[in-house]
């Protein structure tokens, strides 16, 4: 069993308002560990937030009603990609509540104000010296926040599954249409990710995971409910082979209560196991 970490902010609105209570029995396990905002996890200090953004973007930020919520999600990245590397646990789950891969080096937008996965490569670079890393986005949306801020780094593959084709070796989107079956979609994801990260070899995988695919919620790409934890399954298996399982899943885009309540539990038993 792994030991994984489940990062958690109270300020994360209706669409979750069934966790942590949906984390029954889970919560419970011996390797399942729970930390919280403004207790274990801390904000993210302006000095990391800078190595990522622009100051007038930052200030920007500020000026919403945004700001704390945006901190303290991204802090639970930030330290959800320290424990890991520090040994502590072996993978984590980040609940957000303002988002991740809209942000970019100077903008912020759909729903994201700072950039959970950039801050913590930044962070594993400072503190340890890690060199390579992986993003997977199986939101429904192109990641364009977090390409805008990796686009000409090296050190960082980020494959996008979304609606366009391209592939410049680090920065790689595979199109998915607006209905796909799940068979389809992850044999997609297999063909193009699994032998991606095994030739990059990255330190640690990040999975900016957004359950909007889904059918009936607003970016619909005709997914089943069930399709988000054979996603894991394959992320799994890949940081398995590639990186000693270090993995961080942030939760990005999805809108429906249901659905949330149905998939993330599966997706952390997962990742627990």
């Amino acid at each position: 069993m792994k030991q994984t970490g489940i990062f958690f902010l109270y300020l994360i609105g209706e669409r979750l308002s069934d966790f942590p209570q949906g984390l029954e029995g889970i919560l419970d396990k011996p390797n399942v560990h729970f930390y919280e905002a403004f207790y274990e996890v801390t904000p993210t200090p302006e000095e990391l937030l800078l190595k990522v953004h622009s100051p007038r973007m930052i200030e920007g930020v500020k000026q919403t009603i945004y700001y704390e919520t945006a901190l303290y999600s991204t802090g639970g990245t930030v330290q959800a990609a320290e424990r890991i590397w520090r040994g502590e646990i072996d993978s984590a789950f980040v609940f957000t509540g303002s988002g991740d891969h809209h942000a970019g080096r100077d903008y912020f937008g759909g729903g994201c104000h700072f950039n959970g996965a950039a801050l913590a490569i930044a962070n594993l670079r400072q503190k340890f010296g890690a060199r390579r890393f992986a993003i997977l986005d199986t939101d429904s949306h192109h990641g364009d926040g977090t390409r805008d801020i990796f686009r000409d780094d090296e050190g960082v593959l980020h494959i996008c599954l979304c609606s366009q084709n391209h592939d410049d070796g680090t920065n790689v989107d595979i199109a998915i249409p607006y209905s796909i079956s799940d068979d389809e979609y992850l044999s997609r994801l297999e063909a193009e990710f699994t032998p991606r990260v095994a030739a990059f070899k990255p330190e640690i995988i990040f999975w900016e995971f957004g359950y909007d695919a889904t059918s009936g919620d607003y970016g619909s790409k005709g997914l089943s409910p069930d399709c988000h934890l054979k996603i894991a399954r394959i992320v799994s298996r890949a940081t398995e082979d590639v990186c000693q399982g270090r993995m961080v899943a942030i939760l990005c885009g999805g809108s429906r209560r249901d659905i949330a309540r149905y998939c993330i539990p599966k997706i952390i038993t997962c990742l627990a196991e």
